[in-house]
């Protein structure tokens, strides 16, 4: 795919941060393509055309604004959305600021104003929320927390504008702002409308183009599949098995043998042509009555030695059930030192790290190109980065760049709304979760399709974004009640989706 076209493609799935997004608009306005309250008009529009398609049978719309641009575009949508017919209320929490693009818009709008005090809604209507826009935090005012109580209390649907008021639009977080129907934003999504808690208050996201143009280039994505697919193996008919990529799998003892069999068998589904399963000496038994086309070696007295015996070994695969801690740092360590195939830490491997991972991460960015992937829930997160995950209030999307960052690997934050962070700063929100995964093994069949991929020579950080979206649409075939074994199964229905 030429380079344009991709870009065209990846376009849509770009995310803005606050600071970008005003980037956006000021060049916008600065190029003169349009004024600031001109794209205050077309924002407004997008808000009434959006009201229009999904309440036109309101009884009344009671359009809450504040003072600064979320509040102007309220005011222009009031004043649409009443030139068409519809019963409108407004009311302001203090006026916009003397000339700001908000008080033009305000000027333009002939009903009477009221104060949140007044605002007294039916089950009937529909609530416009444009109150404040992205970049608010902390606690919202009294007057207005009480508004949207008496919305909820009355169960009326809101539509807001940009996100739910609130919610920052980086973090995704709001301690009082509540959920919506509909939420209208403009131009592109901003990460909140991706990550917990921002993305379940918004519901429903409608993208209205309202002119504006980015002033650069983002580095934060939806992971979907236009961002990774050029990437993507695509075995030729001369192939064979080595050249397919070859994984290696870390066992543990006897009783803990499962979990490294469901990251083997998920490098197998993800594509790699041979994995090998380095099981624990007195495990191997029991491994034998379970695998058929992966390959079995015991790693005996120097672990290390029998890695490095394996023929074309461009993944390994280190920690689900592994049991061993100080081995899993000394082995993790080495490898990474070692300069050879990319290592994916999961569950022990990244427990093993918890007191102290400086060589690790020292070893880490010595490399040339990433090849140490994380993948730690927020449990393990905290263990690996303890400082990192005190500062809550930075953002599950912050929290992932700041380890990538620092330990010189790609970082798998996982949740419903798993974060994929590069130390370039690259990062990937995922949407496409069910709550299918959220079963026992699910991590460890994840962790092995990223190795599978990396295997095949995909840079590991495409690899890893794949296999988050491609384990979260086998979790969809799979269906409500699947089990790891069936995410495993559904692996292969999902490629193709992918293009």
């Amino acid at each position: 795919m030429a380079g344009a076209e991709r870009l065209r493609e990846i376009d849509p799935l770009m995310l803005l941060t606050n600071a970008e997004m005003a980037a956006a608009d000021l060049a916008t306005i600065e190029s003169g393509a349009f004024s600031g309250i001109a794209l205050m008009e077309r924002a407004g529009g997008a808000v009434a055309d959006a009201t229009l398609a999904r309440f036109a049978k309101a009884e009344r719309v009671h359009v809450l604004c504040g003072p600064g641009n979320n509040g102007g575009d309220g005011y222009v949508a009031a004043r649409i959305l009443a030139r068409r017919g519809l019963p409108v209320l407004l009311y302001a929490l203090v006026p916009p600021k003397s000339g700001t693009d908000a008080a033009l818009a305000a000027k333009t709008w002939d009903g009477p104003v009221d104060g949140f005090d007044a605002f007294t809604p039916d089950p009937a209507d529909l609530v416009i929320d444009a109150v404040f826009g992205a970049g608010f935090s902390g606690a919202l005012p009294a007057p207005v927390q009480s508004a949207f109580a008496r919305a909820a209390d009355r169960k009326c649907p809101v539509l807001a504008v940009d996100l739910p008021s609130g919610v920052n639009g980086d973090t995704g977080q709001g301690a009082d702002a509540v959920g919506c129907a509909v939420t209208v934003t403009f131009y592109r999504r901003k990460p909140a409308h991706l990550i917990y808690p921002g993305r379940a208050l918004c519901c429903e996201t409608i993208v209205a183009d309202i002119g504006v143009r980015a002033a650069r280039p983002t580095a934060t994505f939806e992971n979907a599949p236009a961002l990774w697919r050029h990437a993507l193996p695509r075995p030729g008919a001369d192939t064979h098995k080595y050249a397919r990529g070859a994984v290696a799998v870390f066992s543990g003892p006897r009783h803990g043998t499962g979990a490294s069999r469901l990251a083997a068998m998920a490098a197998q589904r993800a594509g790699a042509g041979a994995v090998t399963i380095l099981g624990h000496p007195n495990a191997l038994d029991v491994h034998a009555a379970h695998v058929t086309s992966i390959m079995l070696r015991r790693w005996g007295d120097d672990p290390p030695a029998t890695l490095e015996s394996l023929k074309g070994i461009g993944a390994v695969m280190l920690g689900p059930g592994f049991g061993d801690l100080p081995l899993a740092r000394s082995l993790a360590t080495s490898i990474v030192k070692g300069r050879g195939p990319a290592l994916v830490l999961d569950a022990d491997g990244i427990t093993a790290f918890a007191d102290d991972a400086s060589s690790l991460f020292e070893a880490a960015k010595a490399r040339d190109e990433p090849a140490l992937v994380l993948t730690p829930h927020a449990g393990e997160f905290a263990r690996l980065f303890p400082d990192v995950a005190a500062d809550a209030s930075a953002g599950k999307l912050a929290m992932a760049r700041a380890a990538a960052e620092r330990s010189g690997a790609i970082i798998v934050f996982k949740g419903p709304d798993t974060v994929i962070a590069a130390p370039d700063g690259r990062a990937a929100i995922n949407a496409n979760a069910t709550p299918a995964l959220a079963t026992a093994g699910s991590g460890d069949v994840l962790a092995g399709a990223i190795s599978g991929l990396a295997a095949q020579g995909m840079p590991v950080f495409e690899a890893a974004c794949a296999a988050v979206w491609l384990h979260g649409e086998a979790g969809r075939i799979a269906g409500p009640v699947a089990i790891a074994e069936d995410l495993v199964a559904a692996l292969p229905k999902v490629f193709p989706l992918a293009g």
